[in-house]
């Protein structure tokens, strides 16, 4: 769609998208991985399991409130940090779901009309 001003709007800055989400889980892959702690003892230390770990870390499962609280405990990174990050991957993901973004304009119309 062009602007009035002849610019496209997907060129706006309040319209712009990042390439590519990065789930939370691929951040404190990355942090572990620098420091040199394993999963499985990262796992152990937070008591959670293994498979729920890796399964984090590999943006399978999102990183909720109580696990990010868990890894502040354990890497001193601010739990807010990853509750964040995981509330914008979760925006961008929906944000390209083409069926929510049907749903989302049909609302939008009814609600211009009235």
């Amino acid at each position: 769609m062009i602007h009035k001003d002849g610019i496209r709007s997907d060129m706006i800055a309040n319209n712009l998208m990042p390439y590519l989400e990065v789930h939370p889980g691929e951040i404190i892959k990355d942090e572990i991985e620098s420091r040199g702690i394993s999963q499985r003892a990262l796992a152990k230390q937070i008591e959670v399991s293994y498979s729920v770990l890796n399964e984090i870390l590999n943006g399978k499962r999102p990183v909720t409130t109580q696990y990010a609280m868990l890894l502040e405990a354990a890497l001193g990174i601010d739990a807010g940090f990853f509750v964040r990050m995981q509330a914008d991957y979760d925006m961008q993901v929906a944000k390209q779901n083409k069926q929510l973004s049907k749903k989302i304009a049909a609302i939008r119309k009814m609600t211009a009309v009235l």
